[in-house]
């Protein structure tokens, strides 16, 4: 699979650009555990033109992440085409465009997946954006607003058209926001579409690689992107690439492999944020991490304590399942 020059091989696994999660200390965690191209969460195209430092810092990233993905999302063509060319200038190796959050507030703003109410502004947005940058130019998106508005071949084509290079489709509606299961018939319906040549990434409750093979048995497409599921679990993208390969999968990682992990994430938000961010940051992903251990709760509430790296760190790298730590009011 290819995206423009970028070549991926055969049956490339994504990361999907997740709020709060996506960024380049995750990143490179879930790149080294596999991942072939990652993306930051997603950033406000008004934020970006307005020089805004939290969007500038969303799009630093380090090489090794590479390929790597800006995903810019907005409701005015203006703003797009600035956001663009400002991405493009901090030199990533392609840009996307979110026409799939479903979530109000940016929803109100005629962005994300307010665009599928309205085609013609979503091929303009394209357009637009497509023309603003040299860089390969990709797309995210939902089936439809709704299940009456689900025109998912039509908008391949339609971004196909405008010069789009690859698609990814989360496979729910707008309306059902991340409820019910995503529906995946629908990939092989986009990848069957008569005159339809980009790439096909699909996207939804891929969270074992059995899943992962059997979307891509089953539906043809050409990638695969994974969201919550590599969240507390980057090695997902390792399990994934073994079992297409194999079809086996590795040894779960061991607790020592699971706090090694951890830690290093810690080490890298500290090195990107600043230790006091970068130690607030990790605080969603230790749940995940320590899902399935016994007394992991027990070690949670112990960090939570802690607001630097240090003490964390060694108590991440000292911790036994059999110890219980006392509570302290």
């Amino acid at each position: 699979m290819n995206i423009g020059p970028i070549k991926l091989g055969d049956r490339p696994i994504f990361l999907a650009p997740m709020e709060d999660v996506t960024d380049s200390p995750f990143r490179q965690i879930c790149k080294k555990q596999g991942a072939d191209v990652v993306y930051t969460e997603f950033i406000s195209s008004e934020a970006i033109i307005r020089d805004s430092e939290k969007s500038k810092h969303k799009m630093v990233f380090e090489e090794m992440e590479r390929p790597f993905g800006i995903q810019i999302f907005g409701g005015r063509e203006e703003a797009m085409e600035g956001a663009a060319k400002i991405a493009e200038a901090n030199n990533p190796d392609l840009v996307d465009i979110n026409f799939g959050c479903p979530v109000y507030k940016v929803v109100k703003k005629n962005a994300g997946s307010a665009c599928l109410r309205d085609l013609g502004m979503m091929e303009r947005m394209t357009a637009t954006v497509v023309e603003a940058t040299n860089l390969p130019v990709t797309v995210k998106t939902r089936l439809g607003w709704d299940e009456k508005t689900i025109r998912i071949q039509e908008v391949a084509l339609m971004l196909q058209r405008n010069g789009v290079k690859a698609l990814t489709v989360h496979c729910r509606t707008r309306a059902q926001g991340y409820k019910g299961t995503a529906r995946w018939e629908y990939l092989k319906l986009i990848k069957d579409t008569p005159g339809l040549e980009i790439p096909v990434i699909g996207n939804g409750d891929i969270t074992t690689p059995e899943e992962a093979k059997h979307v891509f048995d089953t539906t043809g497409v050409d990638g695969i992107m994974i969201g919550r599921g590599a969240i507390g679990n980057p090695w997902i993208f390792r399990d994934v690439r073994s079992y297409l390969e194999t079809g086996e999968t590795p040894p779960p990682p061991t607790l020592r492999e699971k706090m090694e992990v951890c830690a290093d994430q810690l080490r890298a938000s500290v090195k990107h944020h600043g230790e006091k961010y970068g130690v607030v940051m990790m605080k969603k992903h230790y749940g995940n991490y320590l899902k399935g251990v016994r007394n992991g709760k027990h070690l949670r509430m112990e960090i939570f304590k802690y607001d630097e790296m240090e003490p964390i760190i060694e108590l991440l790298m000292n911790f036994d399942e059999s110890e219980i730590f006392a509570v302290t009011a």
